[in-house]
């Protein structure tokens, strides 16, 4: 049961190939600053841990049958449990620790670890994780997504360290299996001043970009 869960959200996921993750000391600001993007067309989205009052926001969004609703910033075993109870129905985390991937593959949801090396990506595949954050980005950016590719097609690399709205399309033709949005869609200056108008817009553009080249991706 927990492995067909995990399959049918991994796909998911993989279908919509961009999230949302917002990381913000504000949980109204959150709440109402992810609201733009989802006006925009974003479906995937993330509330890191770190933002007060995550598992609230986390229950709120998983009510909405059109959102897949995941919480990031996993650092333990309890956390992941709080955070499937909440909701979520994937989880993710900067680090690569074995007994919250084995937590995350029982209670049936995606396990996304943050991984630096292609030793650690692989074991981390391994023990189960459904995709491999890789953070944080090496230098080379697209070019280390393609030669960690070229040996090890296998991994399900997602990425969100360094991703932009001008370079995203560039690391999913690389084989990323998708990408996630943060301080490039969430820009500082617009959560400072609430102009979350131009957040949906960026979200906008975001989705259109990826409409108009998924025949190349």
């Amino acid at each position: 049961m927990e492995a067909t869960a995990i399959a049918k959200t991994t796909a998911a996921i993989e279908r919509q190939r961009v999230s949302a993750i917002i990381r913000t000391q504000d949980q109204s600001l959150a709440r109402d600053a992810m609201e733009a993007a989802i006006a925009g067309g974003f479906r995937v989205i993330e509330f890191t841990l770190t933002t007060p009052g995550a598992p609230e926001l986390v229950s709120q969004f998983a009510k909405r049958n059109d959102l897949l609703v995941g919480a990031g910033t996993v650092m333990t075993k309890e956390a992941a449990r709080q955070a499937v109870s909440a909701g979520a129905k994937f989880l993710v985390s900067p680090i690569a620790d074995a007994e919250i991937i084995a937590e995350a593959v029982s209670l049936g949801v995606p396990m996304i670890p943050g991984c630096y090396t292609p030793t650690e990506m692989q074991t981390a595949h391994r023990q189960g994780a459904a995709f491999i954050k890789v953070f944080p980005m090496p230098a080379g950016g697209v070019s280390f997504i393609e030669a960690v590719r070229a040996p090890l097609p296998h991994l399900k690399l997602f990425p969100t360290n360094g991703i932009t709205v001008d370079n995203f399309l560039d690391f999913l033709r690389a084989g990323c299996a998708g990408v996630g949005f943060v301080k490039d869609l969430f820009q500082p200056q617009d959560m400072k001043t609430r102009n979350f108008e131009a957040i949906r817009q960026r979200a906008a553009d975001i989705i259109r970009r990826l409409n108009d080249g998924r025949e190349s991706l």
